[in-house]
């Protein structure tokens, strides 16, 4: 397990997943609490499934116990993490029969702060409307969207997840920005 990365929080991260690869359960039981709710956010976004998130969630931290030796320090943790997210999300994707989706899955991730009724109420129509339009978008745009700007990762670590080269990456958020303004912008204009 190799790394050219000196941030202490990947050398914390290494040290957990050598003490994995010993058989360490309290290692795990850290790394798990520390990166469950980022891989069901991003398997969340992808499938609008609690209940298939929450599985793919389970099967990428099983993998990380089960082969912790499979991270070679390349990139940071979580774009490995998320990388055995990402194909995982892909196999679900595939096995599934029909393509119904609830529209409102993940609204659940995002609290209201204290709000006066009426603003929660446009809160809520905006939510809805981004989400209408994310969930229109094909599954690699949404991902790359999700990756980029709500995970914060570069145009590199989201190449890898997705195993397409960076060019690729670029077009894909291009035409997922440019669906989401036009969608948004029909959204807009038809509610007011």
């Amino acid at each position: 397990m190799t790394t050219r990365n000196t941030d202490p929080d990947e050398q914390r991260i290494r040290a957990q997943l050598v003490a994995v690869e010993r058989g360490d359960q309290p290692a795990m039981q850290q790394l798990y609490g520390s990166f469950n709710r980022r891989v069901f956010a991003f398997a969340l976004n992808r499938l609008n499934d609690r209940a298939e998130a929450e599985e793919v969630t389970i099967d990428t931290l099983l993998e990380v116990w089960k082969n912790p030796q499979r991270f070679r320090g390349e990139s940071r943790f979580s774009t490995w993490l998320l990388g055995i997210a990402h194909h995982k999300v892909v196999d679900r994707l595939r096995s599934r029969r029909n393509d119904h989706v609830p529209v409102d899955a993940h609204a659940e991730l995002i609290e209201d702060q204290a709000l006066r009724p009426d603003q929660m109420v446009e809160a809520a129509d905006q939510r809805r409307m981004l989400t209408d339009c994310m969930d229109k978008l094909p599954d690699e745009q949404r991902e790359c969207l999700y990756l980029v700007l709500l995970e914060g990762l570069s145009l590199d670590e989201v190449a890898r997840i997705q195993s397409c080269p960076e060019n690729t990456v670029k077009t894909r958020l291009f035409h997922a920005r440019q669906k989401m303004k036009s969608c948004l912008g029909r959204l807009e204009a038809w509610s007011n």
